[in-house]
């Protein structure tokens, strides 16, 4: 955290001794006796300037009259751990200015469009902790109001890219894959190993679960670890062509993280924001040919079709002016992909595809997209993408590169499906009735893993015995649920018992049912 000296107030010093509080904050808030702070001119919501030593950081004021005294300030753990501070130690206060940012949040909020600097300037302040949670979030709100312009989005991808660091492996072409999510499988730990066994360099960085069974990054986890920093990534992917890492174990992009936090509480995806936050990642990473699939339809995160093309078209223009190639594939999002959800589930289907066999939904899509890059790239010619991905999965090089990845990773490159951390407590979902299985609700499969233990408990979740369009027989199993512990098995139960049915049949009886 780094505060411009030019803006700290030449105001008189202090020191006070440190109270540590074990409580997450939400941001870089301290608290201050009331008496003494008023008497030193500093408020509520007023920004002081703290450094012991070399450590220097900025952090938002609270008052309080009890819970510490004068000659003591309330620290809470993200400020504890940016400046390495504990209980007992001694900290200088200063208080400084009102960031000059406030006043370009205002503007948007206003309907102007800012410059780059004013842009750039925010995400300073964002990264140097200037702004309040409630400053952030008038950012968000007016960007969701009011939208961005392509060149604001220009310079909020530029900003948020440059905010941590940049991965450069010294290698071309680099390739990724983003998918806007919402629908189940694992499609990404498909695609990277068939991309680094054709040559193409992949330094994947994945998301952990917000509210689904599983991310990326949950499930790579049950076979490597992905919390790796930035160097140890470089080296796996010099080493294997690729990686499969959270992204949130390495500085890339770091702005990205601070605006999630504000945008997650009320799941505002401002159009603008969203285009940021993606792009800026695979600039940090230094992608150059990049496939976005935007899923829709019923339960996916984007339902109506005419928004998916403006917002493809929207990538592919915005990522031109940042000297990245971006091909969009909308996508069929009203099923899930593949039959495990939860990270060791997912993880079956992964190892059932690269070694050959189903399911043939997972296997085809991670095909289709990793045909886009073939062609991109130029490893294949127009329409011989697909083919080329399905050889590379027959041959066994897929399969080999996928196991030394893992291996890099500091995972058992040869572990097997049967070695995998299933639960050990199932129950079995039966039909009551006959018919045809209508729809099979994204949504309510995460949540219903979730309350199995996923992704945290690594071997919980479902898997399912049937997709849309099956016909389905009165007593015939639809999706066995997996927990780690009887309680959390018997809770799931419950949740599905009030109410928590993924499967919806058709009511009509199929006339082939006798």
């Amino acid at each position: 955290m780094s505060v411009d000296k030019a803006e700290v107030f030449n105001l008189k010093e202090w020191t006070t001794k440190v109270k540590a509080f074990d409580i997450i904050a939400g941001g870089h808030i301290i608290l201050l006796n009331e008496e003494e702070a008023m008497q030193n001119g500093v408020y509520p919501n007023y920004r002081v300037e703290l450094h012991k030593g070399k450590e220097r950081g900025v952090a938002v004021v609270d008052l309080t009259s009890e819970l510490v005294k004068p000659g003591e300030i309330g620290i809470f753990k993200e400020v504890a751990a940016d400046l390495k501070l504990k209980n007992g130690d001694k900290i200088h206060i200063h208080h400084i200015t009102r960031p000059p940012s406030l006043d370009h949040i205002k503007k948007k909020m206003d309907g102007n469009s800012l410059k780059r600097d004013e842009v750039h300037r925010i995400i300073k302040d964002l990264m140097d902790n200037y702004l309040s949670q409630a400053e952030l979030s008038a950012f968000i709100t007016s960007v969701y109001i009011r939208g961005l312009t392509d060149d604001e989005v220009i310079y909020l991808t530029e900003a948020i890219s440059q905010s941590g660091d940049i991965l450069d492996i010294g290698k071309k072409p680099v390739v990724d894959k983003h998918s806007i999510g919402g629908v189940t499988g694992r499609v990404t730990m498909v695609m990277v190993p068939i991309l680094a066994a054709a040559g193409l360099w992949v330094p994947k960085t994945s998301s952990r679960s917000i509210t689904s069974a599983a991310g990326t990054a949950d499930a790579m986890e049950v076979l490597a670890p992905v919390d790796i920093g930035i160097e140890e990534l470089k080296e796996v992917v010099l080493k294997t062509n690729g990686a499969i890492v959270w992204g949130g174990g390495m500085n890339l992009a770091a702005a990205d993280d601070k605006l999630i936090q504000i945008r997650h509480p009320f799941s505002l995806d401002p159009k603008g924001i969203l285009l940021a936050s993606i792009l800026s990642k695979k600039k940090a990473v230094g992608a150059d040919n990049v496939v976005v699939d935007l899923p829709i339809g019923r339960g996916a995160k984007i339902q109506d079709a005419k928004v998916a093309k403006a917002l493809a078209r929207d990538f592919i223009d915005i990522s031109k002016r940042l000297d990245m190639r971006t091909e969009v594939l909308i996508t069929d999002g009203s099923d899930p992909i593949g039959t495990g959800i939860g990270p060791a589930l997912e993880c079956v289907d992964v190892f059932k595809v690269l070694e050959g066999e189903g399911p043939r939904d997972l296997r085809d899509k991670s095909c289709v997209l990793t045909a886009k890059l073939f062609e991109m790239t130029g490893k294949a010619k127009p329409g011989a993408g697909f083919a080329m991905a399905e050889k590379l999965i027959d041959s066994g090089k897929a399969l080999s590169k996928f196991r030394e990845i893992i291996e890099s990773q500091g995972g058992n490159g040869k572990i097997r499906i049967d070695d995998l951390p299933i639960g050990s407590y199932k129950h079995e979902i039966i039909a009551d009735k006959s018919g045809r299985v209508h729809h099979v609700d994204n949504k309510i499969l995460s949540h219903l893993a979730r309350a199995a233990g996923a992704p945290i408990e690594k071997g919980a979740g479902l898997r399912l015995h049937c997709e849309r369009g099956d016909k389905v027989y009165k007593g015939s199993v639809l999706f066995e649920i997996y927990a780690e512990s009887e309680s959390k098995l018997d809770f799931a139960i419950k949740a599905y018992e009030g109410g928590w049915n993924p499967i919806e049949l058709q009511k009509i009886v199929l006339d082939s049912v006798k």
